[in-house]
């Protein structure tokens, strides 16, 4: 694009260079003959008034002196009675010429060697014609002709350089947006997701750069969704994956329970394994649209029979508290089922067989919430155990579980909070913001104690009702 934009520069620069320099180099020739020929015509009238009064040829010589005879001047009176014709000057033009002159009485240009002639007539008292011939070398005829020529193609070649230099930086400005999109694309298509290209150049240029870096972001976009969707399908296996450890640890002695424990153990470590290795995108959670939602009544009704076999394998005390009547919530049935397998999964892993566990079930005004506690050692840093892929820094622990619960919490603009329960250990509260309720505006400066105080009455009265019998 860069040589082509030259090129064209330099074809058109040459032709408008050539169309107007040719006529006007032409017309400066002319100029120059002009103005030869001018001066001759002005030496030949400062001869003429004398001729009209005289003809005496000492007061002619007189005359034609002072008039510039070494230019070349020379006067033709013809012979009259009692009068002999008379020459002053050197005579260059052909007798012809002068001739010529005399019958038609008009002047003329006659080519001679070295240069020109300018013949003009002049009338004498005797009614005869006399001839002035002023001789005009090649010399005068283009007088500075050849420097305006040179000055002239300086001229036209400095317009081509200067041309052919501006397109040169315009293809330059124009050519490097282009490469470094070329350069961006390539980047971008060998792994290299934080390549970007600047908005810069001309306005087609800057609108395919931003196009590009939008599609880059969408790409990494993409990729990460793809990563997360990779780790919390892949942590959702860690709840049957529990079952089958708890099972294998039932089995007693013998090759087959060996074998089925380890091949668990190796099926645990391949899971965790995915999780670590698609971590470090940022999950997302698919928001519930418009009515859409479950019951979560029902849904915790269903997890706690899950785990409830597993809970009197291991000696653990349990109870469900708030979910014998229906509660709608603004998230889908999977996404509900997956963060109490997560939460519950935790307890199983993370605490000494026998431990008690509680879930509550709480519909308030404008939020449910959902509480998984147990009467475990608790978690030290229920900061660093919120932080996605750090975990609570125990054995086997991923850091991915608490998050998907925060994210299904955060996606209907609730929390997750971990704190100490009541029964001695953990306990993560889920709020869940409840949509279709009318929201009052208000100031900027009370909404929040206004929340925290409705919050601060839906959980004490949620925590005046738990008891485990």
């Amino acid at each position: 694009m860069r040589w082509a934009l030259v090129k064209v520069s330099l074809a058109v620069t040459t032709m408008v260079v050539v169309a107007f320099a040719i006529p006007l180099g032409l017309v400066i020739k002319e100029m120059a003959r002009d103005r030869a020929f001018s001066n001759a015509e002005r030496q030949a009238a400062a001869v003429a008034p004398a001729l009209s009064i005289t003809t005496d040829r000492d007061q002619l010589e007189r005359v034609v002196a002072s008039a510039g005879s070494d230019a070349g001047l020379a006067v033709h009176i013809p012979a009259s009675e009692g009068a002999s014709a008379v020459d002053l000057g050197r005579r260059r033009a052909a007798d012809g010429d002068i001739a010529t002159v005399r019958k038609l009485g008009r002047a003329s240009t006659s080519e001679v060697r070295g240069g020109s002639t300018l013949l003009q007539p002049v009338a004498l008292s005797s009614g005869k014609i006399a001839v002035v011939e002023v001789y005009v070398p090649e010399s005068e005829v283009s007088n500075g002709v050849a420097t305006a020529w040179a000055v002239l193609a300086g001229v036209g070649v400095a317009l081509v350089v200067g041309s052919v230099a501006v397109a040169d930086r315009l293809g330059v400005r124009m050519v490097r947006p282009a490469r470094r999109l070329v350069e961006g694309a390539h980047e971008l298509g060998e792994g290299k997701l934080g390549a970007r290209v600047p908005e810069e150049g001309p306005t087609e240029l800057r609108l395919a750069a931003v196009a590009f870096n939008s599609m880059a972001d969408q790409v990494v976009q993409l990729l990460a969704n793809e990563r997360e969707l990779a780790a919390d399908l892949s942590h959702r296996l860690r709840t049957p994956l529990t079952v089958l450890r708890l099972n294998a640890a039932s089995l007693g002695d013998g090759p087959a329970a060996e074998q089925t424990r380890h091949a668990v153990a190796q099926l645990e470590r391949e899971v965790d394994t995915i999780i670590r290795t698609a971590r470090d995108a940022k999950p997302q959670t698919a928001a519930a649209g418009p009515g859409a939602g479950c019951d979560a009544a029902e849904v915790v009704r269903e997890r706690m029979a899950f785990w409830s076999a597993l809970a009197e394998d291991e000696g653990r005390k349990w109870r469900v508290a708030g979910a014998d009547r229906p509660v709608r919530i603004p998230v889908g049935r999977p996404d509900l089922a997956a963060a109490l397998d997560a939460l519950l999964g935790n307890v199983f892993r993370h605490t000494p067989e026998g431990t008690a566990f509680a879930v509550d079930l709480h519909n308030g005004e404008d939020a449910v919430i959902v509480l998984v506690s147990d009467a475990g050692p608790g978690i030290p840093d229920p900061e660093a155990a919120m932080a996605r892929g750090r975990g609570s820094g125990s054995a086997g622990s991923t850091g991915l579980g608490l998050d998907i619960v925060r994210r299904l919490a955060e996606e209907t603009g609730g929390d997750v909070r971990i704190g100490s329960s009541v029964l001695g250990g953990t306990e993560v509260r889920i709020w869940i913001q409840l949509d279709g309720r009318e929201r009052a505006p208000l100031r900027r400066g009370h909404r929040g104690s206004v929340r925290r105080r409705r919050r601060g009455r839906l959980v004490s009265t949620f925590n005046r009702s738990r008891s485990l019998p």
